[in-house]
């Protein structure tokens, strides 16, 4: 009954922490190539702001593993959404305060990637800490909500624009930033609860010790860099090589890549405890391998976009999939197996989105070259669970 009346809130929280996170990590990928054109900046440049703000999670993913629990669950959350919400309106105000916009542009997406990094650390544990039946179920749902806060941000900021232009995205991002502060609220009324009790849980020294640790490092490192490359550059991709217009590009390209996404995670949710998960996760990745291939060195726009869509699918159950096999495995991680978990996601995703960008611009802007580059990644994360399959099944 306490869980039905309260926790369920806790679950609708942290539900639109993850929108939040959606909303901080996609918005200004929309707007990349409207920084080229409005402030003159090259993409390779441009490319530095994914990098700059996954570089700025794997620090904050960091000092979770050292602190977050000493300060506290609630405090810590709670701040993520205020960071998340300052940053937002920085992106539209501080690019006109500095003679480079780029400075300006960076310094917001330092300040709500703070925020962004915070949510990712801190509200898969504040769920499982909650005592949900099926957790594995409620864990894959959860992440899910990311994809369809990623499909809120493309579709709404797409009609915003067709509506009123995008000359006047600084208003957008400002209203963008309203659902943190509504949910900063709601994370301070909402139940929370620890993890592992204080003392119980391994510390980094020991978890650094684990062999299995470090293969799931590994694999988040791919499933970072083959997520956040096609995510990042999904918009781009579809405008410069396809050749849709701006509108159809970011729904077909993000939007679509989101939705698929999401579909991989809900139907895991529903339908895991059928499948062997570390199967499922080596086809995905050779169908993730088989979509960059696709959208390289297809000539055929179509074709190249259903490379990017199911590329979504194909990543969809890799972080959330991470996760769930790593908390069963060494079941003692607690906070700190959770943020440096984040950490090595974070760290492929800011190398990914960064060599795409530059393979590109070293290709005279050739957005397929860089695809082809990106091929690296669902190789690595292949290998990863191949690794994890014959080596890391043993609970420690």
């Amino acid at each position: 009954m306490i869980m039905q009346k309260n926790y369920r809130k806790t679950l609708i929280t942290c539900y639109l922490g993850f929108i939040t996170q959606a909303i901080v990590a996609n918005f200004a990928p929309l707007l990349f190539l409207r920084f080229h054109s409005e402030y003159g900046i090259s993409l390779g440049k441009i490319a530095l702001i994914s990098t700059v703000f996954y570089i700025t999670q794997i620090l904050i993913d960091m000092f979770c593993a050292k602190f977050v629990d000493r300060i506290g669950y609630r405090k810590s959350v709670v701040f993520s959404q205020f960071l998340s919400a300052v940053g937002l309106i920085g992106l539209a105000f501080l690019p006109k305060c500095f003679p480079d916009p780029f400075v300006g542009i960076i310094i917001s997406v330092v300040i709500y990637a703070v925020g962004s990094g915070l949510i990712e650390v801190l509200v898969s544990p504040i769920v499982e800490a909650c005592p949900f039946d099926n957790k594995d179920s409620v864990m894959s749902l959860l992440h899910s909500f990311y994809c369809w806060g990623v499909v809120g941000v493309v579709v709404l900021s797409t009609l915003f624009f067709a509506v009123f232009g995008i000359e006047h995205w600084r208003i957008l991002a400002c209203l963008w930033a309203l659902l943190p502060l509504l949910n900063a609220y709601n994370f301070m009324i909402c139940p929370i609860e620890r993890l592992t009790d204080e003392g119980n849980g391994l510390t980094i020294k020991e978890l650094f010790a684990l062999p299995v640790f470090w293969l799931f490092i590994v694999l988040m490192v791919g499933a970072g860099a083959s997520e956040a490359s096609m995510a990042q550059w999904a918009s781009a991709y579809t405008e410069s090589a396809l050749g849709f217009s701006k509108s159809v590009g970011d729904i077909a390209g993000p939007c679509m890549f989101a939705v698929s996404m999401g579909v991989s995670r809900v139907l895991y949710g529903k339908s895991g405890h059928k499948m062997d998960l570390t199967n499922f996760m080596f086809g995905s990745g050779i169908l993730c391998l088989i979509c960059y291939l696709l959208s390289a060195v297809s000539a055929n726009p179509v074709l190249g976009l259903i490379g990017c869509i199911v590329c979504g699918f194909s990543v969809g159950i890799m972080w959330p999939g991470s996760i769930s096999i790593a908390s069963g495995r060494i079941p003692l991680g607690g906070t700190g197996l959770f943020a440096l978990l984040a950490m090595g996601g974070d760290l492929g995703a800011s190398i990914g989105p960064g060599v795409i960008g530059a393979v590109t611009q070293n290709a005279n802007d050739n957005m397929k070259a860089g695809m082809l580059a990106g091929c690296i990644f669902p190789v690595v994360l292949i290998i990863s669970v191949c690794l994890i399959k014959f080596f890391g099944k043993k609970k420690v």
